[in-house]
């Protein structure tokens, strides 16, 4: 009888593995040849799980922002306002080496996504999607009175963007200048502001 092969569960493990090599070497790294051989594949086997090597990058990326969303959504549920704010601000924050690993296979696609589309289009859809879930909690929490600082709302969601990804990529190029701690601390001072007439 022919062996039953499990197509999804080989497509995963084909992504673990290339999540694994951008980890260690970056996309240049994960090469066809790389990937093939790390999962114990014949070079050209791997066209019966995907079609080329662009749609396993679009599944690595996929996990990498799935891995970042599911974190942000359970450290979010049942809060509002403030308390969903801070939930989500330092849930996306690269403050633990699972997020750092994750921030480190985002940035690998950064790039990439300049000069391809449906990379390009993925994480504009899923950087909007942040950006609205920002945008929700703050004016809950301004509703509340809990928000008194007199920076506009838009302003607040352009900053936490702006320094998540900055301290994503500091995590990673100047970790002795980014720490958790120093992070931290910068995430205080700017709920402090928020909350300080």
């Amino acid at each position: 009888m022919p062996k039953v092969i499990d197509h999804d569960q080989r497509r995963s493990d084909i992504i673990d593995v290339t999540w694994g090599l951008i980890v260690k070497g970056g996309l240049e790294a994960a090469t066809m040849r790389e990937i093939a051989a790390e999962a114990g594949f014949a070079n050209g086997a791997l066209k019966h799980y995907f079609p080329g090597k662009d749609e396993i990058i679009q599944g690595t990326y996929e996990r990498a922002l799935g891995m970042m969303s599911s974190g942000v959504d359970q450290s979010v549920d049942g809060k509002r306002g403030l308390e969903a704010l801070r939930a989500i601000v330092y849930a996306s924050a690269p403050l633990t080496p699972e997020s750092i690993t994750a921030g480190r296979v985002l940035m690998s696609f950064w790039e990439r996504a300049l000069s391809n589309e449906d990379l390009h289009d993925s994480y504009r859809e899923h950087l909007l999607s942040w950006r609205s879930g920002l945008a929700t909690y703050i004016a809950q929490a301004r509703e509340a009175g809990e928000i008194v600082t007199d920076t506009p709302d838009e302003q607040l969601v352009d900053e936490i963007v702006l320094m998540n990804a900055g301290a994503n990529i500091m995590s990673l190029l100047a970790p002795d200048l980014s720490t958790p701690d120093l992070l931290r601390a910068h995430l205080d001072a700017f709920f402090t502001r928020l909350t300080t007439p």
